[in-house]
């Protein structure tokens, strides 16, 4: 159940005290509390019609049985996040749907991972992104909701620190979380760890800027804006993430 504005005020005292270990984390790294729910409802949303050109599998490009086998049967949206090498911030990101027993490729766009690559064992601050499989449930940032069907919160608070560089202040303008030890159905911004500090956590899908981040994943505005738009809680999106060489194992 999402938290009431007596709690998030709460919770926005909490985080504040934690401020300096969050510092370290991709997607709270940025001063502030809670806010309201933004709206929500498909206005200007992706409709998902099955592409004519897409290229049509019975399995997810580039996924291994692995990692295949974590991908809820339920799931019919699949974001894959393909690293370029283990230690390297550069990837690929592509949207893939389900129609019937196959997977459709219907989007892809240059995306930036942790600025030292992959981990399968992420811990805060290595500034590595954890490989796997993670729900996306929760979004929210500083603009507008533009179109999501998922739950989005917009408050000032996800603004990036302006003594941080001119390059990362819009970061946050659009997130959506990725389900690493954080709980469901709360605002991307929630403090709360359930696995503990140490492992990490606030792991974000955000907007680009130019480089590696701290552990979260980047795209660009557009692909923000579409991803926030064509992902769909009915159809239980993933994010499937690493590198490529971790993701076929």
């Amino acid at each position: 159940m999402r938290k009431n504005g007596a709690s998030r005020t709460a919770v926005a005292t909490a985080a504040l005290g934690t401020l300096l270990t969050l510092l370290s984390a991709c997607g709270s790294e940025h001063p502030g509390g809670k806010g309201g729910n933004g709206a929500k409802g498909a206005a200007g949303s992706v409709t998902l019609t099955r592409p004519q050109t897409a290229d049509h599998t019975r399995t997810v490009p580039g996924i291994g049985d692995r990692l295949h086998r974590r991908i809820p049967a339920n799931s019919r949206q699949v974001l894959a996040v393909y690293g370029m090498g283990r230690n390297s911030a550069d990837a690929t990101a592509v949207l893939y749907i389900k129609h019937g027993s196959t997977w459709d490729r219907t989007r892809s766009w240059p995306a930036h991972n942790g600025k030292k690559g992959w981990t399968a064992d992420h811990h805060e601050g290595d500034r590595r992104s954890p490989v796997g499989v993670f729900t996306l449930s929760d979004a929210g940032g500083v603009l507008t909701d533009p179109g999501t069907r998922l739950p989005y919160t917009r408050d000032a608070s996800f603004m990036a620190p302006r003594y941080w560089a001119k390059s990362h202040w819009h970061d946050f303008d659009y997130v959506i979380a990725i389900d690493y030890n954080r709980v469901k159905g709360t605002p991307p911004d929630d403090p709360e760890r359930p696995q503990g500090d140490a492992k990490g956590g606030s792991i974000w899908l955000h907007m680009d800027h130019g480089s590696g981040t701290s552990a979260c994943v980047s795209v660009s505005k557009p692909a923000m804006r579409y991803l926030l738009r064509a992902l769909d809680p009915r159809l239980n999106p993933v994010v499937v993430m690493g590198d490529r060489d971790d993701l076929k194992a």
